[in-house]
């Protein structure tokens, strides 16, 4: 337990001094998981988006959509 708090403590102390000196990203690791953090969470928002403007679409284009003709010979031989 108490390892732990002092591993926490540690990066709570990292991500501070980080802070203090401006210089939040110190190699190119911390770039690139920056950049994929921040592509997931616009990939989130983007869908979010997208649901909500299908919800909303649907409310207003409420048309019956029309009936599919069947087109072809249908194949009494596979009914039971």
């Amino acid at each position: 337990m108490a390892s732990v708090q002092q591993q926490l403590q540690d990066q709570f102390n990292d991500v501070v001094s980080r802070l203090e000196s401006k210089q939040f990203f110190q190699s190119d690791w911390d770039i690139a998981s920056f950049a994929v953090f921040f592509i997931f969470i616009g990939m989130v928002v983007l869908l979010i988006i997208l649901v909500l403007i299908k919800c909303c679409c649907c409310c207003c284009c409420d048309e019956p959509k029309p009936r599919r003709h069947k087109v072809g010979i249908e194949n009494m031989a596979l009914e039971p």
